[in-house]
């Protein structure tokens, strides 16, 4: 059995991280697609929320607190 030189030895480690240094990359794009549907879940909810106080404060007959402007939905990514 053949023994591996140094430089095919060398070349395996290099390209070992590499390829960990795309697969941990890979998993980075996941968590922000995950993170970013839950902040839009949230957005989602809280708007909601204003929008059932400003019904509330109707029924009761305060002036609201101030208008909310509603804000541009942010960008997706496209998935690949």
């Amino acid at each position: 059995m053949v023994g591996l030189s140094l430089a095919e030895v060398i070349l395996a480690v290099i390209i070992g991280t590499l390829a960990a240094i795309v697969y941990s990359l890979r998993v980075l794009i996941l968590l922000e697609r995950r993170v970013a549907g839950m902040e839009l879940n949230i957005q989602r909810m809280t708007n909601r929320v204003l929008k059932e106080e400003a019904v509330i404060e109707k029924a009761l007959g305060k002036k609201p607190a101030r208008k909310v402007k509603k804000k541009a939905k942010p960008k997706r990514r496209k998935k690949r």
